[in-house]
């Protein structure tokens, strides 16, 4: 069965309609839509109904989705599995949120380098939502995030303790900044949380919003590993009699991938407990 036909369902799966779909993957709505007809030609049922809001499985489509996605897992490892670099015995393919990065997916492939020479690294920085995807689909074999999906084959631990604390800039308390930290934390913390409505600046990536109150003043929840080298220069204020909320980081890794990986989160949770700072 063609791969690429394979993906191409997946991703009308995922962007609920051949027009997103199409965008995701570069090429046009006809090309999407041949595929697709292709696809369900050699299935020989039909596996999407097409509607004014985009585009949803039949029960034939449910079906094959678990098949799809096995079919695309085995033709990655397939692939990987062929092109490991000379000189290196296996890949380990790590992923982390776009914030987590610096340092701790820089500090986790510095160990692998010097630990574990002989494996090749994939290091990809995503959202949480395609890092958890990855993971299910087979993609990647150990990620680090706020927020883990759960599935069969998939084991989760948390990594750090984290919180969300309450900074202000010296240059003043106003404007009240809105971030993004996801829907767990805005369900949990409304009431104490300024809503994306209620202010004026709003974001959805910290680092942005820091930096931006490093520069104009203001207030907002920021992660305590990020923020606490600014308040140790002064560059920013806790605000006294503030909330603080647990945020923490966690690692979810894919059971019984071998050894290297093994010894791979082994390295992690080492350079996780050194006390680095978390400078941007």
């Amino acid at each position: 069965m063609d791969a690429v036909l394979v993906r191409t369902f997946l991703e009308v799966v995922y962007a609920g309609s051949f027009v997103r779909a199409a965008e995701s993957l570069h090429v046009t709505q006809a090309a999407v839509t041949a595929r697709i007809r292709s696809l369900e030609d050699s299935m020989g049922a039909r596996l999407f109904v097409r509607n004014r809001a985009g585009a949803s499985l039949t029960p034939e489509g449910e079906r094959f989705l678990p098949y799809a996605n096995t079919i695309i897992s085995a033709w990655g490892r397939a692939r990987q599995s062929i092109a490991i670099p000379e000189g290196h015995t296996e890949r380990l393919r790590l992923g982390s949120e776009a914030t987590l990065w610096n340092p701790l997916l820089t500090q986790w492939v510095s160990w692998l380098e010097a630990e574990l020479p002989e494996v090749a690294v994939d290091a990809s920085v995503a959202e949480a939502n395609d890092l958890n995807r990855a993971m299910e689909e087979g993609h990647l074999d150990a990620v680090i995030l706020h927020r883990p999906n759960y599935f069969a084959g998939c084991c989760v631990e948390q990594l750090l303790e984290e919180k969300l604390i309450r900074v202000q800039s010296p240059l003043g308390a106003e404007p009240d900044i809105y971030i993004d930290w996801g829907r767990g934390v805005e369900k949990q913390y409304l009431a104490s949380l300024a809503s994306r409505e209620q202010s004026a600046y709003s974001f959805n990536f910290g680092p942005a919003a820091l930096q931006f109150m490093l520069a104009v003043g203001g207030n907002g929840w920021f992660r305590s590993r990020v923020v606490q080298p600014y308040l140790d220069n002064g560059r920013l204020i806790r605000m006294p009699d503030s909330d603080e909320f647990t945020y923490p980081i966690f690692l979810a890794y894919r059971s019984g991938r071998g050894e290297s990986l093994d010894r791979a989160l082994k390295g992690l949770r080492e350079v996780s407990a050194i006390n680095t700072p978390w400078f941007l």
